[in-house]
C-alpha cells in the first residue's frame, strides 16, 4: 500500500486536477490511498467565512459566493453540465448552509472546524469524480469515519487505538482510495481538525495503520530544500534526510514536513518521499533511516511574525523555578507556542507564535506581576549545521535582537 498526499497548490485549478490524475494513473493506479487538501488557497477563504459568520459581518454571502464560484469554475473545465458531480457539490454547499443557519454554539474553535472541513470535502469529491470520468476507478470516503480524535477543536489529538481499528477494518487496500487531509471527528461525530497543514499528518496516520510501503508528499518544489526559496535566493536540494534530522527540522518550523507526520512513520520505518508534482520523474527527497543529511550543508528555517517577550520580576529578584513554572503554565493556558527560550539571573525571554490571537490576554494577566518588554513582528531564523558564513548571512538581514547557539543549531531573532 502506498500513501500519496497532494496539497492545495496541486489542485488549485483544472489543469492541476488533470495533472494529479495523471500521476495517480502512472504511479498509483492500485493499492494506493490518496490524501488531498482543499484547493488552492480555499482554506484561507473558508477562514474568512468563519470570521464573517462569527462576527456577523454583512459580507458573508459574498465570501461564500467566491468559494462556490471558484469550485464551479474548476468543475466547468473538467465536466459536462449533466455530470452527477454538480449535484454532489450542491449537496455539500447545502450542508454548509444548514450549519450556518442552525448553529447556536458560541465556541470559535468548534465553529471553525465545522466550517473549514468543507474545503477538503469539496476538493476530494471533484478529484474522485474526475478520476471516474477518465476511467480510473476509485473509492471516495469521508475521513471523519476513520480518524477519531478528542474534542480539542483546531488541534485535536488522535485516538490511535480506535483509529487503527477503523482504518484496518474499512480501507480496501487493493483499490485507489480518495480521502481528505486535515480533518477528523470526535466521539459525538462533530468535525475536528489536526492543526493547519495537518494533511501530511493524515497521510502519516494512514501509513502507520495500514503498514504502508511508503508515503509520498507531492509538492510544488523539487523536494526538501535547505532553505525557503521565497526567502533565500540560493537553495540546495537535500537528497536524503534521516528521521531524526527531519524531526529536528520540523521542530524548528521547516514547512515542507509537518511536525506530527514523522513520528508514526519512524515507529514503523516507513520512508517518506517528497517529490515534485511539476516534475514527477525527478527523485526528490527521501526521509528514512540512514544518513543524517545528504549533502551536508547548513539548513535555514524561518518563522516570521513572531513575538519576543522578555520577562523580569518587578523587584528585580532572580527568575527562579516558581516564576518560570508560572509563566509556562500561562503560556499553555493561552495557547502560545514557544519557539525559543533564554534566561538569565533576572530575565526570562521567549519567542512565541500567537496562532490563536491570545497574546494580549496573556500580557494583561502577567503585567500585574512582572515587568514585560514586548517586540512584535520579529523573525526567528534557525540554522541547522551552521557555519560562520551562514551566521553572517542571517545577521545581514536586519538588527539581531537575540542569539542562541548549541552544538548543531544557531537561532537568531531579527528585527
Amino acid at each position: 500500500m502506498k500513501i500519496f498526499k497532494f496539497g492545495g497548490a496541486s489542485v488549485k485549478d483544472a489543469e492541476g486536477v488533470k495533472n494529479i490524475a495523471s500521476i495517480i494513473k502512472t504511479e498509483g493506479a492500485e493499492n494506493t490511498l490518496v490524501v488531498i487538501s482543499a484547493m488552492g488557497k480555499i482554506t484561507n477563504a473558508f477562514e474568512e467565512v468563519v470570521e464573517a459568520y462569527y462576527n456577523k459581518e454583512d459580507n458573508l454571502p459574498e465570501k461564500l459566493s467566491f468559494i462556490e464560484e471558484y469550485h464551479k469554475q474548476i468543475m466547468n473545465d473538467l465536466f459536462d453540465k449533466t455530470d452527477a458531480i454538480y449535484k454532489d457539490i450542491d449537496i455539500l454547499f447545502g450542508e454548509l448552509g444548514w450549519f450556518l443557519a442552525r448553529n447556536s454554539s458560541k465556541r470559535y474553535n468548534y465553529v471553525y472546524d465545522q466550517i473549514i472541513c468543507f474545503g477538503e470535502l469539496l476538493s476530494t469529491k471533484i478529484v474522485s469524480a474526475y478520476l471516474e470520468k477518465i476511467g480510473q476507478e476509485n473509492v471516495w470516503f469521508d475521513v471523519r469515519n476513520y480518524i477519531k480524535t478528542d474534542s480539542n477543536y483546531r488541534d485535536a489529538k488522535v485516538d490511535w487505538q480506535l483509529t487503527e481499528e477503523l482504518i484496518s477494518a474499512k480501507v480496501d487496500i487493493n483499490k485507489v482510495n480518495i480521502t481528505q487531509g486535515f480533518i477528523a471527528a470526535n466521539d459525538t461525530e462533530n468535525t475536528t481538525t489536526l492543526g493547519r497543514e495537518g494533511s501530511d499528518y493524515t497521510a502519516g496516520i494512514f501509513a502507520y495503520c495500514l503498514n504502508a510501503e511508503s508515503v509520498t508528499i507531492w509538492k510544488d518544489v523539487p523536494g526538501v530544500l535547505n532553505a525557503d526559496p521565497r526567502v533565500f535566493s540560493e537553495t540546495t536540494l537535500l537528497e536524503q534526510i534521516s528521521y531524526e534530522e527531519a524531526i529536528e527540522m520540523a521542530f524548528y518550523g521547516a514547512s515542507v514536513i509537518h511536525p506530527k507526520t514523522l513520528q508514526p512513520l519512524e515507529n514503523k520505518e516507513i520512508p517518506l518521499l517528497v517529490r515534485s508534482f511539476l516534475n514527477p520523474k525527478a527523485k526528490g527527497t527521501k526521509v528514512s533511516k540512514g544518513a543524517r543529511l545528504v549533502p551536508e550543508t547548513p539548513c535555514f528555517i524561518v518563522k516570521k511574525d513572531q513575538i519576543l517577550v522578555s520577562i523580569s520580576a518587578l523587584d528585580f529578584s532572580f527568575m527562579v523555578e516558581n516564576n518560570i513554572s508560572f509563566i509556562f503554565q500561562k503560556l499553555h493556558d493561552y495557547q502560545l507556542k514557544v519557539n525559543l527560550i533564554q534566561n538569565s539571573a533576572i530575565s526570562f525571554s521567549v519567542c512565541i507564535d500567537n496562532k490563536f490571537n491570545k497574546f494580549d490576554d496573556f500580557y494583561n494577566e502577567l503585567k500585574t506581576q512582572f515587568k514585560i518588554d514586548v517586540q512584535k513582528g520579529v523573525d526567528l531564523f534557525t540554522v541547522r549545521h551552521f557555519n560562520e558564513a551562514a551566521i553572517k548571512m542571517i545577521e545581514q538581514k536586519g538588527t539581531s535582537l537575540l542569539t542562541q547557539v548549541n552544538k548543531e543549531t544557531s537561532q537568531i531573532i531579527i528585527k
